[in-house]
Order: structure tokens, then sequence, then C-alpha cells
């Protein structure tokens, strides 16, 4: 085989892999009360959450919910990041006190909340109140 074959082949073989991995459907957009209520308007389920990037505990979050929102049982979800340090009256707004808060809504009714939960479990339940 050729050098050129053999770099077609795995060209080819590259972009057969590529092609069969599934495209993460998870979009994070930052947090604001327009892009909240065009969600609930739209009818979508919709995740808060409310992270500061010194904060352990949302990092501890992150890959649990990065697991959970790409997979197709919550694929639909939108995902809207409130920073905790620079976001002080959309806390306000929705009643949140600290970092690592996790909030639900299914239309316009928020249906769940969670504080410093780790827990993968107990996360996916919650997400699962919005469905």
């Amino acid at each position: 085989m050729s050098f050129t074959r053999r770099s077609a082949l795995v060209a080819f073989v590259g972009l057969g892999f590529v092609a069969s991995v599934p495209a993460l459907a998870l979009q994070i957009s930052k947090f604001s009360a327009g892009a909240l209520a065009e969600a609930q308007k739209a009818g979508k389920p919709v995740l808060v959450e409310i992270t500061a990037p010194w904060c352990p505990t949302c990092k501890v979050q992150k890959p649990i919910l990065d697991r959970l929102l790409s997979s197709d049982k919550f694929k639909s979800f939108v995902t809207l990041d409130m920073d905790f340090d620079s976001q002080k009256d959309d806390l306000k707004a929705l009643k949140a006190q600290m970092q690592s808060t996790l909030i639900v809504f299914k239309g316009d009714k928020e249906v769940g909340r969670s504080a410093g939960d780790t827990n993968a479990a107990t996360i996916e339940a919650l997400l699962a109140k919005a469905l």
C-alpha cells in the first residue's frame, strides 16, 4: 500500500469514527430574564444553574450535569448559567442565596430546586420534574 493510499484510508476511517460519534446537544447560555422568559414561552424545560468559578461544589456538579443534559432523556432542556458573583439582581429575583443552586422550571412554573447537591441520582430526579 502506498503512502497516499494509507493516508487516504486513515483519513476515511478517521472520518467514519467522527461521523459515528453523536453530537452533544448540550448548550448553555448566560442567564437573563429575557432568555428565561423565551424558553418558558416555548414550553421548554429549563435549568438555571447558579455557579461561581471559585466554587468547589459547582465543579463537582458540572460533569454530572454535562452527562445528564447531553443524554436523550434531557436533551430538550434549555440551560441558563447565572454567575453568582456578578448577577446579584437576578439572584434576588429568583430568591437564590448561594452558588451551586439548581432551579428547574416546567413552562413558567418552578418545579424544583436544590443547593449544594452533588449526588447524580438526586440531580437527575430534580431534572426529571420538568419533563
